[in-house]
């Protein structure tokens, strides 16, 4: 199964650890000729709605071109110089400090063509001229910086989809899941052959769903049967030390939910909790859809802080990236202990889709 998040967290939310800034280098060749490419295109649309064909304003179509390209090239020019400490700043200062940025290149560029070229204003009042070159520099940057961090969001869920992949290829020749898992077929071919034909077609299921590269869209429902697939495997082993308790509201069922989601939190809790327990334990799993936002949690009892495991979170971590990645900052994973049990909470809005 896919490797299974450790136990030992603080209880607090965890932090984004993708660390990759939105805003591509733009001092590179192939961002660059697409900017000026763009740029052109809106101004030969501008002079089109501008002049009749017969006559097309080319003096216009020149001048605007020298214009756009010069603020597009020392705007890209300025974001490249500064993309690094931008990066070190959050995602809505970064993106104002980007725009305001933008708009002082804009309004020195035009300061700087009226003295230049006076009539390029034609006609127009200065200030409103100004302020109209100002409105469409933020409109046009706030698209542009919206495509680059819609981008970046698609860059980092296929990254994440890929590594949960290979977390769950390499988990799933895990040696003990699968020691464990055909030993205890083995031991029911004899005794209840049809318990080990339902065994071995669960774990099928299970490597099918791991390892398809479609990419069908999954809800709750799915990822529940995902799990019920493999606390059934793992109920062949440990038997009665093992009971889990659903509260599952009926509403989240059909609700969006990325796939091997839920399933290794629940494998979390069998693996690094009540497996480790000599009398086992119970599994709470409740989900329910509350005020817009699907809330799911986990909680199993689990051994003494001293034989409790520790590890990197990696998983964790990886779980929360793939839900912001595709639901926004408001999705949350928090983990901690609480008594002597460990708990994660997840949430997120469906209808928070970037």
């Amino acid at each position: 199964m896919q490797e299974a998040p450790e136990q030992q967290l603080p209880a607090s939310t965890l932090r984004d650890g993708a660390g990759e800034f939105f805003i591509p280098d733009l001092c590179a060749t192939q961002p660059v000729f697409v900017m000026i490419l763009l740029s052109q295109l809106m101004v030969t649309v501008y002079v089109l709605a501008g002049s009749a064909l017969p006559t097309f304003n080319w003096d216009m179509f020149g001048i605007c071109s020298l214009f756009v390209q010069w603020v597009v090239l020392l705007s890209a020019a300025l974001l490249c110089q500064l993309r690094s400490p931008f990066s070190r700043i959050s995602l809505p200062v970064a993106t104002l400090a980007s725009l305001l940025l933008v708009m002082a290149v804009t309004a020195f560029s035009s300061w700087a063509a009226l003295q230049l070229y006076p009539q390029i204003n034609a006609g127009t009042e200065e200030g409103w001229w100004l302020l109209r070159n100002l409105l469409v520099a933020a409109l046009l940057a706030g698209i542009l910086l919206r495509y680059f961090y819609l981008q970046r969001q698609l860059r980092v869920q296929e990254k994440l989809e890929l590594n949960s992949r290979l977390d769950s290829l390499r988990s799933r020749i895990r040696p003990h899941f699968l020691f464990n898992t055909l030993n205890s077929i083995a031991s029911l071919i004899v005794s209840r052959p049809e318990a080990a034909e339902q065994a071995v077609e669960d774990l099928s299921e299970l490597f099918r769903v791991s390892l398809r590269e479609d990419q069908r869209a999954t809800t709750v429902a799915d990822e529940l049967r995902l799990c019920e697939l493999y606390l059934g495997i793992e109920q062949l082993r440990l038997g009665d030390r093992l009971r889990v308790n659903w509260h599952i509201d009926d509403a989240a069922k059909e609700q969006p939910m990325p796939s091997l989601l839920l399933q290794p939190l629940v494998e979390n809790a069998v693996y690094h909790g009540l497996a480790q327990l000599p009398a086992g334990g119970v599994v709470a799993i409740d989900v329910r859809l509350a005020g817009g936002e699907v809330q799911v949690s986990v909680r199993n009892p689990v051994p003494s802080r001293h034989s409790a495991p520790h590890g990197n979170q990696m998983a964790l971590r990886n779980i929360e990236q793939r839900v912001q990645a595709l639901y926004g900052a408001g999705a949350r994973v928090v983990a901690g202990m609480e008594d002597d049990h460990f708990l994660v909470t997840l949430a997120y809005s469906p209808g928070a889709v970037l």
